[in-house]
């Protein structure tokens, strides 16, 4: 059974001494807005982890399977229905007949997590309809302006034969001190029902919200880390206060350090909640 409350959230994540989300259009620097300075992480980027814990966690548990996986061909992933449910597919077109075109897109929400709770377009070469999911996520931006650096690091090999001579090469990375992000998250309880994500699916969102990070270690993101999920839990299904007023709620301040010099741990910043005026909501920590 779908969930029946409306949630938001405010998700606090940082890094140390990485580069969160290199921007291939810029040479793998770290995503920046270029009026004020602050850092910035696509919602596609924290999707992808999600993804990716929910694969490595829940693989061989029922309708866990993940529609937008590397390598993956979209149109394979969309015959699937089609050969499940004994259908012909036809080239870009849902079936003729309304009852089975909606048993194709109901059953890619049963199999696909991602489907269920992010939504997708599997209107490729083979059509399995389309689907807004019921939870989304903004992009992620830093609480204060960031400073990439650019470090230059020697590679004890080389690529070619005329190169070898060499016996070393170079290369940049490209680093954020330290950062904290914010980001803001909606999940819909009206949009749940036609996609069926229910209070399973929520509890596997929350573990992966929260340890998503502890399996996507790399050079560039060694230490990145959650830190705060504050959620807000309306009784109504579709609501009882607007979004932003319960964003606003939450307030991020300097506790440590000179104000205008770079934070340089988690430490150095006070999260509170101020509950007033958020009657029919109730608010909890899920970290």
């Amino acid at each position: 059974m779908a969930i029946k409350n409306r949630y938001e959230f405010v998700y606090f994540f940082d890094v140390i001494n990485g580069n969160p989300n290199g921007d291939p259009d810029a040479g793998n620097l770290p995503r920046r807005d270029p009026e004020t300075g602050h850092g910035l992480v696509t919602d596609v980027c924290l999707k992808r982890k999600i993804r990716n814990f929910i694969s490595l966690s829940f693989e061989n548990e029922e309708g866990c399977d993940i529609y937008i996986r590397e390598k993956s061909l979209l149109n394979e992933q969309n015959r699937r229905a089609y050969d499940a449910l004994g259908i012909k597919p036809e080239v870009k077109k849902l079936p003729k007949d309304e009852l089975q075109a909606q048993q194709v897109t109901a059953w890619m929400c049963r199999h696909f997590f991602d489907v269920r709770c992010f939504g997708a377009v599997m209107t490729t070469g083979i059509n399995s309809g389309q689907v807004r999911g019921p939870v989304q996520l903004n992009f992620a931006r830093s609480i204060d302006v960031v400073m990439p650096l650019e470090v230059t690091i020697a590679r004890m090999a080389v690529t070619n034969e005329r190169d070898r001579e060499k016996e070393q090469t170079m290369g940049r990375k490209y680093i954020i001190p330290y950062a904290l992000y914010r980001v803001h998250g909606f999940i819909s309880a009206k949009l749940a029902e036609k996609t069926g994500f229910d209070a399973t699916d929520l509890g596997r969102l929350k573990q992966a919200l929260c340890l998503m990070f502890e399996h996507d270690r790399s050079a560039s993101r060694g230490e990145m880390s959650a830190r705060r999920l504050i959620v807000f839990k309306h009784q109504h299904i579709l609501g009882d206060q607007p979004a932003h007023k319960l964003f606003d709620a939450v307030k991020v301040t300097r506790v440590n350090g000179v104000s205008g010099t770079p934070a340089t741990a988690f430490s150095d910043y006070q999260i509170s909640v101020d509950p007033t005026g958020l009657s029919g909501v109730s608010i909890e920590e899920w970290l």
